[in-house]
């Protein structure tokens, strides 16, 4: 029989710890996979996204809670349901050398663990929350090739054009470009991949975070790539002219940091998007926050 705590026809307080409970335990049994995310997101730059994942779940559960009162306890069997597809995924995944099974095992199994207490609710009316949890699973390293490589050839490219308008220059050599006789490489000085998961999580933020319309959130990820690409190279420009004029150590350390700064940049972007948007009187809001 179910204790009398969590007897309600709506989710508690004892739903919600009982729920954070569970997926701590779900975390805690695959640790292992869980740690190996976690060393990734920060030694890999091109996965550092990672660490925005939380961040951008908790925005938009946020935004979404007043759904909360409609949420009941059902379904709590599809819980353990998810969890054995999980361990049997990141098994499966763990044994066959497969990372991106291996780590989506995991969050299969977490997942699994707070339906199991919540119910089938948790997903039906958090669908957007639950989504956002893919980019928690690194892209393997195949996949970021087929990716990287078109970005590194086109960012040199449009790179060794924009130098040539402003009068400097430079000399491209594949994917490496030649400034004041100092060599920089694309890959080093950015591809482009980062600022691209990054960009893309936060074009997922803000459209599911507001409560606008589908077609216009389909709009914003679609451009999301494109914003991402533009800024990268807005980024690259100082980046290369600090590569052949400045200290080595100042140009990485620029790189570094104008990544991050890249982010409330491409939300101001967004921003423009709506009010063009607006301005073009084009309805782009549903009028309720429970969207």
């Amino acid at each position: 029989m179910t204790p009398r705590l969590f007897r309600s026809d709506r989710w508690t307080i004892a739903h919600v710890i009982a729920a954070t409970f569970m997926a701590a335990m779900g975390v805690l049994v695959t640790w292992p996979a869980w740690a190996d995310i976690v060393h990734i997101a920060r030694t890999d730059d091109e996965a550092s996204h990672i660490v925005l994942v939380p961040v951008v779940a908790a925005w938009m559960l946020w935004a979404r809670r007043v759904r909360f009162r409609y949420c009941k306890p059902a379904g709590t069997i599809l819980g353990p349901i998810i969890v054995g597809l999980g361990w049997a995924i990141g098994s499966y995944g763990f044994y066959h050398g497969i990372q991106s099974f291996w780590h989506g095992g995991a969050v299969l199994v977490v997942l699994g663990c707070v339906v199991s207490v919540l119910g089938k609710h948790a997903i039906l009316r958090f669908i957007p929350v639950v989504a956002v949890l893919v980019f928690l699973v690194p892209v393997p390293g195949e996949i970021r090739l087929r990716i990287a490589l078109p970005l590194q050839n086109w960012t040199a490219r449009i790179e060794q054009t924009i130098f040539e308008v402003l009068g400097t220059d430079v000399i491209r050599t594949g994917n490496q470009l030649m400034i004041n006789g100092q060599p920089v490489n694309i890959i080093d000085a950015c591809n482009g991949l980062r600022m691209v998961f990054a960009l893309i999580l936060v074009s997922y933020a803000f459209s599911f975070g507001l409560p606008l319309r589908n077609t216009v959130r389909i709009v914003i990820l679609l451009l999301s790539p494109i914003a991402a690409i533009f800024c990268n190279i807005v980024r690259i420009l100082p980046t290369v002219w600090l590569y052949g004029n400045a200290p080595k150590e100042e140009a990485m350390r620029f790189h570094d940091w104008s990544g991050w700064l890249m982010l409330p940049i491409a939300l101001l972007m967004l921003l423009g998007i709506i009010r063009l948007l607006r301005w073009a009187m084009i309805p782009v809001m549903r009028y309720t926050l429970a969207s």
